[in-house]
This record gives C-alpha cells, structure tokens and sequence, in this order.
C-alpha cells in the first residue's frame, strides 16, 4: 500500500454560526483518505494565525473563504502531492516555508490547518489506527475532565454578562461517562430553574444558556443552586470561568458593565480573588488583558497555587510566547486551539512545551465550530487531562462529548481484564496543579524583553 498524497481538494462549507469555513480532503495512492474541517472563532487573540478571509462585502458579509480554498486546491496541492502523509513534521515545515509569515498571512492558517489535519487523518487511516493511538501511541489513554459550559456572555451571547463562558467542571466523577451524565443532568436542571424565574433560555455560541443576569455574581448563584437541585455537591462540581478581558479592556482598565465597575489590575486580580473566595472557582481563563503583562504577573502572584490561570489570547497555542510566560511565572495553564497557530506539529509542540513546565493543557473547541471530532482524540493522545468542547446542546459539540464516550469504550473493551489499565478520568488531578517557578525553562526559551 502507498501512504503518497495523490490529490488535495478543499471546499466550502458552513461553521455553526453559518459562517464560511474551509474543509480539506487528502487522499493517498491506497485509496485511503482523510478529511478536516477548520473551525473559527469569535474572541480573537491579537497574536493568533491569521485566518484567511475574501473581505468582498457582497459575499458572505466579507467572510468567504475562496482565496483560502484557491490556496489549498493550486498551491498547497502542488507542493504536497507524491509526498508521504505520514510524515507529519516534513509536512507541516513545508506548510510553514511555503507560506513564509510567521502569522501564515499569505495562505491562511485556516487553509494550512486544514491540509495539516487531513494528511494526520489520513496517515492514521492508513496505518489503521484510531487517531487517539495515531498521536499518542499506546500511553494514551487518560479521558479529559469536561469544562461545560453551560451559561453564554461577552462575545458569545446577546446579554448583558461580561463574563464569556461560565462552566461545570466534575471533578469527582468516577469515569469519563459518569461526568457527562453529571453535566447533562446539571444543564437540564439550569433549564428548569430558568424557566420558574421566567428567564429565556435560549442558548448562545457555544450551546450555553444565555440569560440576561443582573451580574456575575447572580450567574453563579445560578449554577451554584443547579448544582445542588441536581443532587451533587460543589466538593464533585467545580466552576471554570472564561473571563475573556480583553474584550473590555481599556485604556489600561477593566470595565465590568453590569455592574458599573471600573477596575485597574489589582482591582481586577482582588475582584476575581474574592469570587474564587466565596463560589467553587478552580479554573480563570483570560482574567487580565492579553496585553495586560503586569496584570497577568499580579494576577498569578494573588493567585499562586490556588487555581488555574488559563492563557489563551495570552499563549495562543505558541511555544513561543509560551516560553516567555514560562520563564516569567506568568499563568499556570494553557488553551489549545490548533487553528490559532495553524499547524498539527507546531500544536503537539506548544502541549509538550507546557507540559514539560508544570502547566496544565486544555484543548479547546472555538465558537464557529464544525462537526469535526479531531480536538477529541488530540485530548485523549496527547493526555491533556482536561477539554473544553462547549455545552451539552448543539450537534457541534455533542459530537465530541460522543466521540470522547467512542473513545473511553474502547480504551475499556481493549484493556480488559488488565489491572489498572483501560480508560482513566483525569478529573481531581488535572483540575489542581504543581506551579513550577521556572526561571530555566525547559524547551529553549529566551527571556521575555
């Protein structure tokens, strides 16, 4: 059998905003074949790849992916036929040298991310392996602790709530399906409770309620009581936040709207640092600025070992800019979005980076996403621990919620019989962490100038 690309074709399809995205079909020699679709995001990160949009006004609102897609089915393919696809690397570093930006500006990080996927797809295809397997080999097998969310704000939502996601996290569940069902149960009864206290309930994004509450305190609430209708303590249950500041970041200040707040840094850090106080938060995402260094360094000093401090417009699944948190002692954990750098290898890159530092990593799905399952099986092979793939509605992200279900029954039906082996739930450990004050970065970083 041969594992050379014999054509690469890229086409349009709809995200689930109804927005344009890009997918990729690499199809070998064999016959055998792999498909990607690139999701897309609302709440950008200034330093991510660029995704690459038409900008005709009278297309889609500007949001065509043509060029992108012209890209992929002239120039990538013609660089990229009769190479192997399992030579993920080679073929990644020849993605990255043909584009020639440090921010894939000339191809698109959506195209390039496409192709990237589908040769990963179609390699494991070839060697018949499941893709978990195909990335991890046969360590993979930790299932990732769910970050749920369950209440849209900010970007992804038509509300008053500054903050962007707030989610569930079980922590105490036995396995990967008893947390789904723990999530399930908690999200129908947020429904119920919303209904009695005549809150609409439609959802947002990323599948989330979008009520219109009075504050973040009154959302919590919410969740704190949804928690305990259900049947579970907050001891099982955890609460992860993505404040997502940067969208209301200004001049140097954070403007909390429904509340009539204006903070600077250490306002900011104290504001959160109490919520952490009196709700069952273990998990801050975006709580200071992407360009709010100083506020990051204040936040992760009020903070210390007491709970995740997730850089995503602040990393932005970059080794680079990683290393420079890693020898700052900036955060303690990261988000992985394989399109906000554009390529498989340099995403596995940036996870082993962070991991090899003592920060946690938290594979991440995007508000515009497709019914691509790849963030699945890149949680489970790279053993993340944790995953945010959205809430428990919306086909685009129960899809991964069931490929992760696929997933565990395997990893239990092929371990079978072995003791300690089978599918392990990360859940209470992936959810605490060791900080590592880190002035020797392992992984070649430079110091931050």
């Amino acid at each position: 059998m041969d594992d050379k690309i014999k054509e690469i074709k890229a086409w349009q399809i709809l995200d689930s905003r109804g927005n344009p995205a890009i997918k990729t079909k690499v199809e070998l020699y064999s016959g055998i074949s792999g498909e990607f679709s690139t999701p897309s995001g609302a709440s950008v990160g200034e330093k991510e790849a660029l995704e690459l949009r038409d900008n005709d006004k009278n297309v889609y609102m500007g949001l065509g992916v043509n060029n992108a897609i012209k890209n992929v089915n002239e120039k990538i393919s013609k660089i990229l036929c009769n190479q192997k696809c399992t030579n993920q690397k080679y073929i990644d570093e020849t993605l990255i040298d043909a584009d020639g930006e440090e921010n894939k500006e000339n191809l698109g990080a959506n195209a390039i991310l496409s192709v990237s996927g589908a040769c990963m797809k179609a390699a494991s295809n070839f060697l018949n392996l499941p893709l978990y397997k195909y990335i991890g080999g046969i360590n993979a097998n930790v299932m990732p602790c769910p970050m749920v969310n369950i209440i849209n704000g900010g970007r992804h939502a038509d509300n008053s709530l500054d903050f962007q996601e707030f989610m569930i996290a079980p922590i105490g569940a036995d396995s990967f399906h008893e947390a789904i069902r723990m999530s399930s149960e908690i999200f129908h009864t947020l429904k119920k409770i919303l209904k009695e206290k005549n809150q609409i309930t439609s959802t947002g994004d990323e599948g989330g309620f979008a009520p219109d509450s009075k504050s973040n305190r009154d959302t919590l609430d919410l969740i704190v009581e949804s928690i305990h209708k259900t049947g579970y303590s907050t001891d099982k249950v955890k609460i992860c936040l993505d404040v997502a500041s940067s969208e209301f970041y200004r001049e140097g200040k954070y403007e909390i709207k429904s509340e009539n707040l204006i903070l600077d840094n250490k306002e900011m850090a104290e504001y959160l640092k109490n919520l952490t106080q009196d709700y069952p938060i273990v998990s801050i995402e975006d709580g200071m600025g992407q360009n709010d260094y100083e506020g990051w360094r204040i936040l992760t000093d009020t903070f210390k070992e007491s709970c995740l401090l997730v850089g995503d417009d602040l990393f932005v699944t970059n080794s680079k800019l990683l290393s420079e948190g890693i020898e700052d002692n900036i955060a303690n954990s990261i988000l992985i979005k394989p399109n906000q750098i554009g390529t498989i290898t340099e995403t596995i890159e940036c996870v082993k980076l962070a991991q090899d530092n003592g920060y946690k990593t938290i594979v991440s799905h995007r508000s515009g996403e497709t019914e691509d399952t790849f963030i699945a099986d890149l949680a489970v092979g790279l053993n993340t621990g944790i995953i945010k793939a959205g809430s428990m509605s919306r086909g685009e992200r129960i899809c991964k919620y069931n490929r992760l279900l696929e997933i565990e029954n395997a990893l239990n039906g092929e371990f079978r019989g072995c003791r300690g082996d089978g599918a392990k739930y990360s859940g209470q450990n992936n959810l605490s962490f060791k900080f590592i004050n880190n002035n020797n970065c392992k992984g070649g970083c430079s110091k931050r100038k």
